[in-house]
This record gives structure tokens, C-alpha cells and sequence, in this order.
């Protein structure tokens, strides 16, 4: 054998022993990620006697879609979805503006001080909510404005519980995650060449109509993510939502006290009274957890809507993010 044909199979060799490397690393991680998922998805449409069968594992043997029926209606699924996603589309709308002209103000413009507070935003992406969690139930319990408020009206206003405070949050680019877009979007504005921004000056467009109308559609796909993002971490919040939407329905919310509502729910199917020592008003582990497993399914359904929706902006947002980082 020539030594031109050793060194291709050799080349083979090693190409393919990588490609089958590759392959089972991708396939154990998409495993990892996707079983979960798929065991709840098997849970949720197994009657109840499959769930005390030894003998059902994965493949429902009595296909059933009462427990979609159950978490729907203790979910409330139809009401709590449409006030949650008018509620979040609101907020995250409100949060990437004000974290679009952060960002472009800490990508154009020097002005003093801007190192200090863009510490700032690394601190707001590095400090876990809930170690600010007491400054911020203070703030919103006695909420003035450099005493304002308590000037004209003689005492400070109750924003907890409300959903003003939390708009405020969103608003003011100190919502959930707000950090993150601003640090994103800023790497993002800092890579657009400064020629197109000073080619619109000489053109005679101001500021603000040149960031309307040059920085802001070219930055769609970015805008995009940042809202996908804002959206599904809002989504599935439970801290804020606790805060100053307790009193609204929300699909967190609701979430969180599915368990409850499925031992209330329960007990009223089952006799109190009916000689079983009060036995039959505990459900069964698996039934439970069955419920609370569809419920999340219900939760995670739109938002995998929206991700194929969205996928082909997020995708590319993604990508220019990286080369320009």
C-alpha cells in the first residue's frame, strides 16, 4: 500500500471514529434534555389505572386525556393564559424599550460616569433577585418620588399588588433579567459601524430619528430575542408575579397552586362521609403527580408555540451575536 493511500485511510479513520464520537455525545445530551419531557408527556395521557400498573411504562395501555381535562379546568387554562399574555406582552414590550436605549446610550454616547453604571447592570445581571427582594417589597410598599408624592397627598402610595409597580420595574429596565439585554444589545450596537450613524447626520437626520430609523431595524433580529427572552423568564416568574400580581390570574401562579387545588378538587369527588376513616380524601402520589406534570405541559405548550414562530429571528439574532461579541 502507497503511503498517499495509508495517509487517506488513516484521514477516514479518524473522521469517521469522530463523526460516531459526535453523534452519541449529541444524541446522550438530547436524551438528557428531552426524557423529562417525554415522561411527563407519556404521564399525562395515561388513565389512572396505567399510572398503578407496574407493567406501563412509556406507552399508555388506556390512552386517556382526562388529566388535560382536570388541569384545565383547575388551571382555569383559557382566562389564565389570555390575562398572562396580555399582562406579559405589555411588560416585555415596556422592558426591551428601555433596555434598547440603555444599551445604545452605553454603546454611542461617553458621558460621566457610564463605566460606574454599566457596573451597575453587570451587578443587576450577577445578583440573584432575591437578595434585593426586601429593598424592593420597601420601596413598592411606601413608593414615593423624592417625596413628591407624600408632599402633595400627605402619605406614600402601596404599589405591591399592583400591576403599576410592576410595569414600573419593566419600564425603568429594572425588571427580571433587564441586565442581560442591556449588555447584549449594547455588544450589538457597538458592532454597527459608525459610518451608517454619521452618513444619516450628513444627510440631515437628528438622534433620535437616526436610532428609529437605521440602528433600530437592523437591530429586528436582537430586539427579537431579547423579547422572546423577557417573555419566557416572565413566563414561568414566580417572585415578581407574588409581588404585585397576587390577586391577578397568571399561569405561574395558577401553576403553583395546582397542587392544592387538585387535593381540594379531590375531596369533593370522594365521600367524606362514606366510612373510610377520611382516607379517600388524600389522592394517590401518582394521580398527583400525573396532574401537576400535565399542568406543566399545558404551561410549556405556548411557549413552544412561540418559539417556532420566532425560531428564524431568534436563530439569526443568536448568530450575529456571536461573531460581534
Amino acid at each position: 500500500m502507497s503511503r498517499i493511500s495509508s495517509y487517506y485511510l488513516k484521514n477516514t479513520i479518524v473522521d469517521v471514529i469522530y463523526k460516531v464520537f459526535r453523534a452519541v455525545l449529541l444524541f446522550g445530551l438530547c436524551f438528557l434534555i428531552l426524557q423529562p419531557l417525554m415522561d411527563k408527556l407519556s404521564v399525562s395521557f395515561m388513565a389512572q389505572q396505567d399510572l398503578f400498573d407496574a407493567t406501563v411504562i412509556s406507552i399508555p395501555r388506556n390512552f386517556s386525556t382526562s388529566n388535560y381535562q382536570i388541569s384545565m379546568q383547575l388551571l382555569n387554562y383559557w382566562s389564565t393564559l389570555i390575562q398572562t399574555t396580555i399582562f406579559l406582552v405589555i411588560s416585555a414590550v415596556l422592558q426591551v424599550s428601555a433596555c434598547t436605549l440603555a444599551a445604545y446610550g452605553f454603546a454611542r454616547y461617553k458621558f460621566p460616569g457610564r463605566n460606574i453604571l454599566f457596573m451597575c447592570v453587570f451587578l443587576l445581571i450577577i445578583i440573584p433577585p432575591q437578595t434585593i427582594m426586601s429593598s424592593i417589597y420597601l420601596n413598592f410598599q411606601f413608593f414615593d418620588i423624592f417625596g413628591i408624592v407624600k408632599l402633595f397627598s400627605g402619605k406614600t402610595l402601596n404599589l405591591l399588588g399592583s400591576p403599576a409597580g410592576y410595569l414600573l420595574l419593566s419600564a425603568t429596565a429594572m425588571g427580571l433579567k433587564s441586565g442581560l439585554y442591556i449588555f447584549l444589545l449594547r455588544q450589538y450596537f457597538r458592532g454597527v459601524p459608525k459610518e451608517l450613524e454619521e452618513a444619516a447626520y450628513v444627510d440631515g437626520c437628528g438622534r433620535f430619528y437616526t436610532f428609529a430609523r437605521i440602528m433600530l431595524p437592523d437591530a429586528a433580529p436582537m430586539l427579537t430575542s431579547c423579547f422572546l427572552f423577557s417573555f419566557v423568564w416572565q413566563w414561568t416568574d414566580t417572585l415578581f408575579t407574588t409581588l404585585f400580581l397576587r390577586n391577578y390570574k397568571l399561569i405561574s401562579l395558577a401553576l403553583s397552586k395546582l397542587t392544592d387545588g387538585f387535593y381540594h378538587y379531590w375531596a369533593s369527588i370522594n365521600s367524606w362521609g362514606s366510612g373510610t376513616g377520611g382516607l379517600m380524601s388524600q389522592p394517590p402520589i401518582a394521580y398527583l403527580q400525573a396532574i401537576v406534570a400535565t399542568g406543566m405541559l399545558l404551561t410549556l405548550i405556548p411557549l413552544v408555540l412561540l418559539y417556532l414562530v420566532a425560531q428564524r429571528a431568534f436563530v439569526e439574532s443568536l448568530t450575529q451575536t456571536g461573531i460581534k461579541m
